[in-house]
């Protein structure tokens, strides 16, 4: 099968794409509010093969990315980051500027 003709995934199987993620011992999160991934390289490798056969059973999924991100999100598995840009600095501790 080419390129070309790889079956695209559709929005209504969103669900049971994350379940059958989560099942093959990955813990599918959305990070921030634009991707996702799909696991820690650790339980990637550990899934490879249950992963290729999700990747053939749904297809394409690129171009559902951002409602799989929001479908993960209204699942509670995500990770919030900060928007590009933000920086956060330490607090110091008074002792450190000799303040005490």
């Amino acid at each position: 099968m080419t390129e070309n003709d790889r079956r695209q995934m559709n929005a209504s199987e969103i669900p049971a794409f994350v379940v059958d993620v989560i099942e093959a011992g990955c813990n599918i999160c959305a990070v921030g509010h634009e991707s996702y991934v799909l696991g820690n390289i650790d339980e990637q490798h550990a899934a490879i093969e249950e992963l290729e056969r999700i990747r053939e059973k749904y297809g394409d999924r690129d171009p559902l990315k951002l409602e799989i991100v929001a479908y993960l999100w209204s699942i509670g598995r995500f990770i919030n980051v900060a928007p590009a840009g933000t920086s956060y600095k330490a607090p110091v501790q008074a002792s450190l500027l000799n303040l005490e």
